[in-house]
C-alpha cells in the first residue's frame, strides 16, 4: 500500500475524489440551508462557514467514504487530522491577517499613479502668461465695471507677480504667470494706484460717522469679493517683506495706509501687517519709517483694545534693539523713534501707564544690580547706549504727556534712576554720559515744571578737571559729545577734551537756566552758580576758557537783576500761590533777558551742530584773491637754455636737494614751459629751508645777467653748468623759474584748477 500511495495514479485519484467530494459538499450545503431557513422562518440568518471548518468537515466525511485512506493519514500525519479551527473565528470575525508574501506593484498600478500626477503637471503647464495687453484690458474694464470675476482674475495675477519675488522655489497655485519685468511693474502699479479706488465705488460704502473708518463688510458684494480681497491683502504683505528699494516700499505702504479698513476685517492679516510695519518703522529709510508709523498709528487709533498693547510692547523692544549703536547718521533715526513712540503712548494713557511703570522699574533693577555687585564690569549693564536712550525716551514721554494725573507719579522714580546713573561711576572718563543724563533731566524739568537740581552735576566738573594743565597731546579733530559715552585715556590728555567740556558746560547751564529764567525765585537759584563760576574765573588762566564763562556769568546776573526789579513791585505775598503763578506766566510771555539771548544763541548753535554732523566747511564767506603770474617774454629761450639741466634732473632723481620731475604733468599750452608747471605744482606746499638760503643771491644774479643778454656771463654759466648741476636744490630751481612781479586779480577758478 505504501508503494501504491506513492504512485502518480494514486495521486490523481485522490484529486478526483477530492473534486467529487467538493461537489457533494456543495449540494448538501444547499439542502441543509434550505431546511434551516424553512424551520426558522427567515428570522435568523446563518453565518457562512469559514474555510477551516469546511476543510474539517471534508476530513470527517473522508472517514466514511474511504476508511483506509483515513487510517493511513491517522498513522502518518496526525497533525492533519487534529486540525485546529481557531483561524476560522478570525476569518469569521473579520480580523485582518498579514499575507505570507507581499505583492509587488504592477505596471498597471504605476500607470494609475502617473495618471493621477498628470493633472498637476498640466496645471503648471497650462498657466496663463500675463502680458501688457492683458493689463491694459483689465484697466479699461475696471473703469467701466469691476465685476467680481474680473477682480478675481486681477487678484490672481497680482498674487502670481508677488510670487516671482520669492524665487523659483516658491509654489504658485495661481493660474497666471508673470515672466516679464515690464509686465510686473505695470501690474503692480495698476493694483496699487487704481484698483481699490474702483473697488470702493463698486462696494458703494456708506460714509462713517465721525472719525470711524469705513466698514467694507457692510456691503452687499462683500461675500462675493471677500476671499479675493483677503488673497490680495496677503500678497501685499508678502510684497512688503521682499522690497528693498525705499521709494517703492514707501509707495506700497501708502497704498496699505489707504486700505487699512480692509485689513481690519481680517485679524490675522492685520497682525501680520503690524509685524511688518514695526520692522520697517525701526530699520527702514526715512520716508519708509514715516509711512510705516502712519499705518501703525491708524490701526491702533481705531482698534485700541485689540492691538495697542502688543504694538507698544513690540515697538519698544524694536527701539531698544536698534539703539545699541549711536553715530551722527543714526542719531536722527533714534530721535524719530523716540518722538513717534511717544505719540503711540499718548493714544491711551491708562494702557501706557502699565508699560511705562514696568520699563522704568526694569531700569531701576538694572541700576540696583550694578550698585550692589562689586565687580569690575557690573556697571556695563547701565553705562551703555540702550540704557541712556531708554532714559531719554521716558523723559520725553512724561514731558509730552505732562498735564496728566495718571503719569505724573512716575516723574519722581525716573529722576531718581537718572541721578543714580550719574552717581554710579562719577569719574572724568564718563563725563559724556553725565551730559546726556543732564540733558534728559533738563527736558523733564522744563516741560513738567518740576524743580530738579541739575546745576550741581555741571559745576562739579570744575573741581575734577584742571583746566590750567598743559595738554599732553594735540588733536585737530574735535570730540563730538553727542555720540560718545566714554572717553579714552588718549582723549583725556588732549586739548580738544577741555575745549569740548567747556562748551558742554556753557550749553547745558544756559539751557537749564533758560527754563528757570521766568521763575520768581531765579536770583536765589542762580546765586550758587554765579559764585562758583566767579571762583573758576579767578583761578583759570586760559583766556579761551574764561571768555565763555565770563559771558555766561554776565547773562545770569543780568537776568537775576531783572527778576529782582520785577518782583520788588509785587503786591502779593509768597504764600499766595495763584498770584505767583500768574506773575510767572506774565513774565514768561513778556520775555526775560536770558530767554531772549537763548533764542538767538540756539539758532546759531543748531547751525554749528549741523555743520559738525555733516563735516563740511563753509567757504562762501571767504573772498580769496587769485594769484596769476604774467607770462615771460623769453620762455622759449629759457626752455632751450635749461633743456640739458632739466633732462639731467629727470634722469637722476636721487640727487641731494634736487627737484624730482617723475610724474610731473605736461603743459597744455604751447607757450607754457616745464619750469612754470613745476613751480605751480609746488606752490601750495611752499616751505622755507634754511640750508638753501645761502645760495639764493648768487642764483638771482645769474638770472639777471641772462635777461640782460650779456654774452660773457652766459658763457661762464655754460662752463660751470656741469659742476653745479648736482648741487642745485629745489629753492634754487624755483629762483631760476621766477618771473616778474605777481598780479593780483579776482578769484576765478578754471576747470583744470
Amino acid at each position: 500500500m505504501t508503494t501504491a500511495f506513492d504512485s502518480e495514479g494514486d495521486g490523481g485519484f485522490d484529486e478526483e475524489n477530492g473534486e467529487e467530494s467538493d461537489k457533494e459538499i456543495k449540494t448538501k450545503k444547499v439542502k441543509k440551508q434550505k431546511k434551516k431557513t424553512k424551520e426558522i422562518g427567515d428570522k435568523e440568518v446563518k453565518k457562512p462557514k469559514g474555510k477551516a471548518t469546511e476543510h474539517k468537515d471534508q476530513l470527517s466525511r473522508l472517514q466514511e467514504k474511504d476508511p483506509e485512506f483515513y487510517k493511513f493519514l491517522k498513522d502518518n500525519d496526525q497533525t492533519l487530522l487534529n486540525f485546529n479551527d481557531s483561524d476560522s473565528s478570525d476569518e469569521e470575525s473579520g480580523a485582518h491577517q498579514l499575507p505570507d508574501h507581499l505583492e509587488e506593484m504592477s505596471e498597471d498600478d504605476e500607470d494609475k499613479e502617473s495618471e493621477e500626477e498628470k493633472p498637476q503637471k498640466k496645471q503648471k503647464a497650462d498657466q496663463i502668461v500675463v502680458t501688457l495687453k492683458m493689463v491694459q484690458r483689465w484697466k479699461s474694464e475696471v473703469k467701466s465695471d469691476l465685476r467680481p470675476r474680473l477682480f478675481h482674475e486681477i487678484a490672481q495675477a497680482f498674487k502670481a507677480a508677488v510670487a516671482t519675488t520669492e524665487g523659483a522655489a516658491s509654489d504658485n497655485p495661481s493660474k497666471f504667470k508673470v515672466t516679464d519685468t515690464a509686465v510686473f511693474n505695470a501690474l503692480v502699479t495698476f493694483c496699487i494706484r487704481d484698483l481699490f479706488v474702483h473697488l470702493e465705488k463698486k462696494l458703494d460704502l456708506k460714509p462713517a460717522k465721525g472719525t470711524k473708518l469705513l466698514n467694507p463688510s457692510n456691503s452687499a458684494l462683500w461675500k462675493k469679493l471677500r476671499l479675493d480681497i483677503k488673497m490680495y491683502l496677503n500678497s501685499v504683505i508678502q510684497l512688503l517683506s521682499c522690497l528693498t528699494e525705499a521709494t517703492v516700499c514707501a509707495a506700497v505702504l501708502q497704498h496699505v495706509n489707504s486700505t487699512v479698513h480692509y485689513y481690519l476685517c481680517f485679524p490675522k492679516h492685520t497682525r501680520q501687517l503690524l509685524k511688518q510695519a514695526i520692522a520697517l518703522w525701526s530699520t527702514g529709510e526715512e520716508t519708509v519709517r514715516v509711512v510705516a508709523f502712519l499705518v501703525l498709528n491708524k490701526i491702533c487709533r481705531h482698534r485700541k483694545d485689540s492691538y495697542l498693547n502688543p504694538v507698544l510692547k513690540k515697538m519698544y523692544i524694536s527701539y531698544v534693539k536698534n539703539s545699541k549703536f549711536t553715530s551722527p547718521n543714526v542719531l536722527p533715526m533714534i530721535n524719530f523713534m523716540q518722538r513717534t513712540l511717544t505719540e503711540m503712548y499718548a493714544l491711551d494713557v491708562q494702557a501706557s501707564y502699565q508699560h511705562v511703570f514696568i520699563y522704568i522699574r526694569q531700569l531701576a533693577i538694572h541700576l540696583r544690580t550694578a550698585m550692589t555687585l562689586k565687580k569690575k564690569g557690573a556697571y556695563q549693564s547701565v553705562y551703555n547706549w540702550q540704557y541712556v536712550h531708554c532714559l531719554y525716551l521716558w523723559c520725553r514721554v512724561l514731558s509730552t504727556i505732562h498735564p496728566n494725573e495718571v503719569l505724573e507719579p512716575l516723574i519722581y522714580p525716573l529722576v531718581q534712576v537718572i541721578t543714580g546713573c550719574i552717581r554710579l561711576v562719577p569719574t572724568i572718563r564718563y563725563f559724556p554720559l553725565r551730559m546726556h543724563c543732564v540733558r534728559a533731566l533738563t527736558l523733564l524739568s522744563e516741560s513738567t515744571g518740576v524743580f530738579i537740581p541739575v546745576l550741581p552735576f555741571l559745576l562739579e566738573v570744575f573741581h575734577q578737571v584742571n583746566f590750567d594743565k598743559r595738554p599732553g597731546r594735540i588733536s585737530v579733530k574735535p570730540i563730538n559729545f553727542a555720540v560718545i559715552l566714554k572717553l579714552s585715556n588718549a582723549n583725556l590728555q588732549e586739548k580738544v577734551f577741555r575745549d569740548g567740556l567747556i562748551d558742554q558746560i556753557y550749553d547745558l547751564t544756559l539751557e537749564y537756566l533758560h527754563s528757570q529764567a521766568h521763575f520768581i525765585g531765579f536770583p536765589e537759584l542762580a546765586l550758587p552758580c554765579i559764585i562758583q563760576l566767579k571762583s573758576f574765573l579767578k583761578e583759570c588762566k586760559v583766556s579761551n576758557y574764561c571768555k565763555p564763562m565770563r559771558q555766561l556769568v554776565e547773562k545770569i546776573q543780568e537776568n537775576s537783576s531783572y527778576i529782582t526789579s520785577k518782583r520788588q513791585k509785587c503786591a502779593f505775598g509768597v504764600s499766595d500761590r495763584d498770584a505767583v503763578l500768574r506773575w510767572e506766566k506774565q513774565i514768561k510771555e513778556e520775555g526775560t533777558p536770558l530767554s531772549k539771548y537763548f533764542t538767538n544763541w540756539k539758532k546759531l548753535r543748531e547751525k554749528e551742530i549741523q555743520l559738525e554732523i555733516s563735516g563740511k566747511e563753509r567757504m562762501e564767506d571767504l573772498n580769496l584773491p587769485e594769484i596769476k603770474r604774467k607770462r615771460l617774454d623769453k620762455k622759449e629761450e629759457d626752455k632751450r637754455e635749461f633743456k640739458d639741466l632739466f633732462d639731467s634732473d629727470s634722469d637722476s632723481d636721487s640727487g641731494p636737494g634736487g627737484l624730482s620731475l617723475k610724474g610731473k604733468p605736461k603743459p597744455k599750452h604751447k607757450g607754457e614751459s616745464s619750469d612754470e608747471s613745476s613751480e605751480e605744482e609746488v606752490e601750495g606746499e611752499y616751505k622755507v629751508e634754511d640750508d638753501d638760503s645761502s645760495g639764493l643771491d648768487g642764483e638771482s644774479q645769474d638770472e639777471d645777467e641772462e635777461v640782460g643778454g650779456e654774452v660773457g656771463a652766459h658763457k661762464k654759466k655754460k662752463q660751470k653748468k656741469k659742476k653745479e648741476e648736482q648741487r642745485l636744490s629745489q629753492a634754487d630751481l624755483k629762483e631760476l623759474a621766477k618771473g616778474e612781479e605777481d598780479i593780483v586779480q579776482d578769484l576765478e577758478f578754471s576747470d583744470d584748477e
